[in-house]
């Protein structure tokens, strides 16, 4: 994590400037550490008490925080104040698209999930009836969770997104109805629409509270129906010149006899480890559908309305958790649980996964890989310890190789801290009455 105080010091600004560094300072531990007396933010930020007097004044002017409590059983008046920040000043929308699903968080300001619900999309329906469908989700949980309006929605979904127009780009790989959708969200609702690569998301989240969270350079491989990656160097997420960092599908790899090319991914690195590859690397083993098993939390990972919220709430939608699933999540559940039977299957599969950690290390030296997707998912530390095994003959770089620990919903926790990011860094930064107003 950034130190806020060590990022404050040592500058020379304006007063104006300087009380926006110091309202914003306040709101940092008033977020990391939670509701705080004045004496506690002054002993934290360093700051003088007439200083923290002030910003404290303009912080509830503001309506970023109020008085919660006091501190002390015993204790009383002004001193003994105990503020937070006020959770319900913006109200925030992930949204995990699928080929066939939606799944959508509301959450508070502080990132706190509310509600989530997901709903099945239909294969066969056209694009317009799909859009109306997601439309209507978004609306069903701003309802549940009682916010009349987002400030900020955060959207997941596969494709490539361009840097310079935020749009999907390469969208004759992804559905329709997807690029329909964001249009109309930023059509209907007027407010900052976000658009990012799932991938990148899902890797927001281990970083910020999974299998990454002690490392500021990483890269999350994906191994769901096909494959990809996300690269963050130095802490920050990179995404390339045109959106495309982590196309690692199109990597050409030997073993599968053809060269991928600019119009498919088939002869790359997704014919080795993408779902399609891994069944038919399963049924070489004898491992057959009728072996699998589902998901050890009942539900594929796109469909995370059966998991708690992190304030505990949850929306089921019965019918909605087979929707996206691919067929090799389960199949490599199947040959962990199974043990010896199964090792054979998981040390091909490996060897297979290994060839494009090797090149990632190649070209980044990351020094930590996690596996995520259902299948890096569904392996866990079983298949991440034979693919270290199989990179350590590969590659001379020393390389970390995790399981993810974000589970299922780990796109759409990535997409709800992303848009928590957006909504803090434009109401934290406008704190106080002499702030410059945002359009």
């Amino acid at each position: 994590m950034h130190a806020p105080r060590a990022a404050a010091a040592g500058r020379t600004a304006s007063p104006t400037t300087a009380r926006l560094i110091n309202d914003r300072l306040a709101l940092q531990f008033l977020q990391s550490e939670g509701p705080l007396t004045a004496g506690q933010l002054k002993s934290l930020t360093g700051l003088s008490r007439p200083t923290v007097a002030d910003l404290v004044e303009r912080l509830q002017e503001a309506g970023l925080i109020a008085v919660v409590g006091e501190s002390g059983a015993q204790r009383r008046g002004p001193n003994a104040r105990l503020y937070g920040i006020v959770a319900d000043r913006a109200h925030l929308v992930g949204l995990d698209l699928r080929t066939h699903s939606i799944t959508v968080a509301v959450a508070d300001l502080l990132g706190r999930v509310r509600t989530e619900h997901t709903v099945a999309i239909g294969p066969d329906g056209p694009p317009d009836t799909a859009v109306a469908t997601a439309l209507a989700a978004v609306d069903k949980a701003l309802a549940t969770a009682g916010a009349p309006a987002p400030h900020t929605i955060a959207v997941g979904a596969p494709g490539l997104v361009d840097p310079a127009t935020g749009r999907l780009a390469g969208t004759d790989w992804t559905s329709s109805w997807h690029v329909g959708l964001i249009g109309a969200l930023r059509a209907r609702t007027g407010v900052a629409v976000l658009l990012e690569n799932e991938v990148n998301l899902a890797a927001i989240a281990e970083q910020r509270g999974g299998a990454a969270r002690d490392r500021d350079t990483f890269v999350l491989l994906w191994l769901g129906h096909g494959t990809g990656a996300a690269v963050v160097l130095d802490g920050a997420l990179r995404r390339g010149a045109s959106g495309g960092t982590g196309e690692i599908g199109f990597l050409p790899v030997p073993g599968t006899g053809a060269l991928p090319s600019a119009s498919g991914c088939d002869g790359g690195f997704h014919s080795l480890a993408g779902s399609a590859a891994i069944c038919a690397l399963a049924a070489e083993h004898g491992l057959s559908p009728e072996d699998a098993t589902g998901p050890a939390d009942g539900v594929h990972e796109p469909s995370s309305e059966n998991a708690a919220a992190p304030d505990g709430t949850h929306e089921p939608t019965p019918g909605a958790e087979a929707t996206d699933g691919p067929p090799a999540e389960s199949l490599v559940r199947a040959a962990v649980a199974a043990g010896d039977a199964g090792a054979a299957f998981l040390d091909a599969l490996a060897a297979r996964i290994a060839l494009g950690v090797a090149a990632v290390c190649a070209v980044l030296d990351p020094g930590c890989v996690v596996l995520g997707g259902e299948v890096g998912r569904g392996g866990g530390a079983e298949l991440a310890d034979r693919v270290t095994g199989h990179l350590a003959r590969l590659s001379p770089l020393r390389t970390d190789v995790r399981a993810g620990a974000v589970g299922g919903r780990a796109v759409l926790l990535g997409a709800v801290l992303a848009a928590r990011d957006a909504a803090q860094n434009d109401l934290f930064g406008a704190a106080g009455p002499e702030a410059a107003p945002r359009s």
